[in-house]
Parts: C-alpha cells; structure tokens; sequence
C-alpha cells in the first residue's frame, strides 16, 4: 500500500476522531478545574456596645488558635459598671416605692374611715344646731358652722378617695406580676448587665485571628464602622473548585476527587464531592426600575462556572490554611481508563509546581 493523499485524509480524521474520544472521556469522566481555593468561614468580630468605648488589653495573638469562649478583647468597664449600680439603686427604690403605694392605700382606706366618721359627726350636730335655732335656744351661727363643717367632711371623703385609688392604682400596676416600674428598671438593668459583660470580647468559635490590628488605647463602638477584626473559624473548611458548566452532567455528591495545592508541590489530596452549587451571579438580576439590556457574547469568551465543594480527607484540616489554591479532579466514573490519564495530568501539574508556579 502506498500512502496517497486519500490515505492521508482518512488517517486524519479517524486520528481526529480518536482525540475527540480522549477530549470528551476526560472532560464528563474526569472533569477538571483550573481554579480551586480552600475556603474557611470568617466572623468579623464586631463590639456590641452602644457607645464609643477605649480598648484596654488585648488578650491574643496573631495565628495563635484559641478556643471557644476564649478571651480576645477587653474593654473599658468602668462606664457600664457605673450604668449597672445606678440602675440596682433605681430598682431598690421603685421596689420601696411599691411598698410605700401599698402603705399608702391602707393609710388612705384609714383615712376615707374616719373622714366618714367626722361627717357622720357633722351632721348630727349640723341638725342639732339647726333644730336649736328653730326653736329660738342656739345661735344661727352655729347651725351655719357645722353646714359648713359637713360640706367641708364631704370634699374630703372625696379627695381621700381619690388619694386611695391613686395609691391603689401604683400599687397594682404590674405585668406579669411585677410591677411596672420595677419591671421597666428590670429590664434596663438586664440590658446594661449585657452591655457590661460584652466589655469582654471572646472568641465565638475554635479558629485565629490574623492580620491583628486592634491595641490598647484605639476606641471601638457605635461611631465606628465595620468590625475591628476577622476571626477564622477553624472547623467546617472546604475546597471550593469552578468548572465549566456541561463538565458536572454527570457529577453527584459523595465521588471521589484528588486534589493539587500549590503550597504542596508533589503532593496529591484525595477528597469527596459534597455538594455542587446550582447557580452563579451570572443569572441574578437586582430589582431595578431599568429594564435589562442583553448584548451579543462573542464565542470566544468564557462561560460562566459552577462550584463544586470537595471535602478533603486528610484528618488534619488545619494544614490547609484560608485562601490556599490549587486544581482539583473529580472522577465520576473510578473504574473508567480515563481515570489514569486524568491522575498523570493532575501529578504532573503537582510535580512542575517544583519548578515554576502554575497559579490556578
């Protein structure tokens, strides 16, 4: 057999077909991502105060773990501790003044009594004297005097039982048993025993703080925006890799992955799919009064990509530091041929790392 340009053509192709084969076996068999990048949660640690306060210590260290509950911040005490006392001495008197309305309805009811008694008293003589003057043998003068008497004892029954209700009325003012006054200061003195134990800042979970710029003698509180540092949070970190959108058709959580990071060169980090995000910010559109414009996207840019989460399985999370970039494979099908090709491409990628920094 001679070669012929016929024979060259039909050689061609069928090589051309043959890399299809290997182009699309690799790309839905063992889809790769040229970016992946650990990520950690973060919790920017912000005061809870509601005025500008004096930072007094700093009781951490950068890149030093602490553990929950561990003291980071403190705060200047003494404006809130001087809140709490003032309030514990409104409170004792609002539950005196309880007291004293309690005392003063029975004193009132007391007094209702023998006003009452004196009227009674008024008017027998106010007929007495009235009968008396009748008959020529009293002064008229003292009939008019206890008339006035018994007026007089009538206007005070009234502003004695006025007195009463009022007394009775600040004595029975409550919610939920509690009477109002008292629970209104309850509740301020809660709020002040808040702001006053969070002059101490501690640590909301296992994790670090790096970068640490807080120092004794900055003010941090209400005029201040944003928070004062970022606290790592050290559990739940996971490798967040961006592939092409038509690579994942057959991805599903629980497959097996390997991973190369760049700040292991030669090393490969074996891993499980836990879950692929359905969605990017490409399909978001914010409320808006503008109606959407959509332009011609040449074919040469792009597309969007979709993450993946990949848990790592190495035990010892904490040698995977935030930010930490790398490429990762996942291999949808284990058994496949592909898989090897797939396994030197990514060592091979691991192993030049050596050499010159492919970044991701």
């Amino acid at each position: 057999m001679k070669f012929t340009i016929a024979w060259g053509v039909v050689s061609a192709f069928f090589g051309l077909h043959l890399l299809i084969i290997f182009l699309i076996g690799l790309r839905f068999v063992t889809p790769y991502a040229t970016e992946a990048r650990l990520i950690q949660h973060t919790i920017q640690l912000t005061p809870r105060l509601p005025e500008p306060t004096l930072v007094t210590a700093v009781l951490v260290e950068q890149n030093v773990p602490v553990k929950k509950g561990a003291p980071l911040f403190q705060f200047d005490r003494r404006p809130y501790q001087l809140k709490v006392q003032q309030l514990e001495a409104q409170l004792a008197k609002a539950k005196q003044d309880v007291r004293i309305s309690k005392a003063d309805v029975a004193a009132g009811a007391a007094k209702v009594k023998r006003l009452k008694s004196e009227l009674t008293y008024a008017k027998y003589q106010q007929k007495l004297s009235a009968g008396l003057a009748k008959q020529g043998a009293g002064p008229e003068e003292d009939a008019q005097k206890w008339a006035a008497q018994v007026a007089a004892n009538e206007a005070g029954i009234v502003e004695a039982q006025a007195d009463e209700q009022r007394a009775r009325l600040r004595a029975t003012s409550d919610i939920g048993g509690v009477n109002t006054s008292v629970a209104a200061i309850e509740a301020e003195l809660a709020l002040a025993h808040f702001y006053l134990d969070n002059t101490l800042m501690v640590a909301p979970e296992d994790g670090y703080i790096i970068n640490l710029q807080v120092r004794p003698g900055m003010v941090a509180g209400e005029v201040r925006f944003g928070a004062i540092a970022s606290f790592i949070v050290s559990a739940d970190r996971y490798l967040l890799a961006n592939f092409f959108q038509e690579n994942l058709k057959y991805v599903k959580p629980g497959q097996p992955t390997e991973a190369a990071l760049d700040l292991y060169p030669g090393q490969i980090w074996t891993g499980k799919v836990e879950a692929v995000w359905q969605g990017s910010g490409a399909g978001q559109m914010l409320p808006s009064g503008v109606l959407p414009t959509f332009n011609y996207v040449p074919a040469e840019v792009p597309q969007g990509q979709f993450a993946v989460v990949i848990r790592l399985d190495d035990p010892e999370q904490s040698k995977f530091p935030i930010g930490m970039q790398g490429r990762a494979t996942i291999f949808t099908n284990p058994d496949s041929p592909f898989v090897w090709m797939r396994k030197i491409g990514i060592r091979a990628y691991s192993w030049f790392n050596w050499i010159y920094p492919f970044s991701g």
